[in-house]
């Protein structure tokens, strides 16, 4: 079994291979972002990193973020969302709640609050139902902030949301309109 930091390292290196850079270890996802469980292994031990089946049900079960799935069929795995290689996640358009958050580092924001959220280097842009989730994801980059989302209006607007497996909400970009900066990190404005 994986201690702590064991875990911790093997969701990252899952994270750029299954997110980023399949042929880091030479494997190929398909168009929806899956790749075989005994393919990911071959390979990886191929590459010199040895992991076991007990290895990736640890990191899918443990993973607080739940970054990975299995198939239904539990012979394929795949990264929930994140992804910076082009793959369709087959995500079905859905029904907002009215305010989504997105937490950032207190440096963007003039730009985001000018320019709209984009996704950057990812396929989209992620949103959470919760200030305190995006809290914690803007302060991995320094000083968080917390930027409020109208999704009710982008929606009524015509923009789609999908909602990952894993909970996070996703959308193609967020137009400056529709943000505001909360006061406090895990506070919105009323």
């Amino acid at each position: 079994m994986l201690d702590e930091k064991q875990t911790v390292k093997v969701s990252k290196f899952l994270s750029l291979v299954l997110r980023h850079d399949p042929q880091a270890v030479g494997v190929t996802l398909d168009e929806a972002g899956w790749v075989g469980v005994e393919e990911l292994l071959a390979a990886c031990a191929a590459k010199g990193r040895r992991l076991s089946r007990a290895d990736l049900d640890h990191v899918v079960e443990t993973n607080n973020k739940r970054r990975f799935a299995y198939s239904a069929d539990g012979r394929r795995i795949r990264a929930s969302q994140g992804h910076s290689v082009p793959v369709d996640l087959g995500l079905a358009a859905a029904t907002p709640p009215d305010v989504l958050y997105h937490g950032t580092a207190a440096a963007s924001v003039p730009l985001i609050l000018s320019e709209g959220l984009r996704p950057m280097s990812r396929q989209d842009v992620h949103l959470s139902a919760d200030t305190g989730t995006a809290a914690r994801v803007g302060a991995r980059h320094g000083r968080p902030v917390v930027l409020v989302v109208d999704a009710a209006g982008m929606a009524a607007e015509g923009h789609e949301f999908r909602l990952s497996a894993n909970g996070v909400w996703l959308t193609d970009r967020v137009p400056p309109r529709w943000l505001r900066q909360s006061p406090e990190p895990g506070r919105p404005r009323a």
